[in-house]
């Protein structure tokens, strides 16, 4: 199995799991006298199955993750980190020219006048280079994911 089928097949799993507690709730309780529309036993059983092979999915990514590298050597762990605060970067810099391209109305001449304290075209570059950053990565990310086998230790 290549690595990118067991992030689809952990994914999946993990909305399995949001769907059974889903189902757990609307059948936990019934009012007295009445059977539930599944059988609470049943989903908590199927529960267990969903979560013992979620677990041995995570790992196996894991384990995985550990020992492939993309392209350029690097670990897909440490490429996996350095995308994810490359992403979280992206954010801060994302609210930061939001908020700074917006334009205070004044009403009166004698109110305060806002301006922005940062060069907004130099963030706006940042910004654009740590994309490229990230697609690039993202895109040596995806093709380990299709190329590695699983280790299915």
């Amino acid at each position: 199995m290549k690595l990118a089928e067991a992030l689809a097949e952990r994914k999946a799993a993990q909305s399995k799991m949001g769907e059974i507690n889903e189902r757990l709730q609307r059948v936990i309780i019934v009012p007295q006298g009445e059977q539930p529309a599944e059988e609470p036993t049943a989903l908590l059983a199927e529960l267990v199955t969903v979560a013992e092979r979620l677990e041995w999915l995570i790992l196996a990514v894991n384990r995985t993750n550990m020992a492939a590298t993309i392209a350029s050597g690097e670990s897909l762990t440490a490429a996996i980190a350095r995308r994810d605060v490359l992403k979280m970067r992206m954010n801060v810099i994302d609210t930061t020219l939001r908020s700074a391209g917006n334009q205070y109305q004044r009403t009166r001449a004698s109110e305060i006048k806002f301006v922005a304290s940062v060069d907004v075209a130099e963030i706006q570059r940042q910004r654009d280079q740590l994309a490229k950053q990230y697609r690039e990565l993202d895109t040596a990310i995806q093709a380990a994911n299709w190329a590695v086998e699983l280790d299915e230790g």
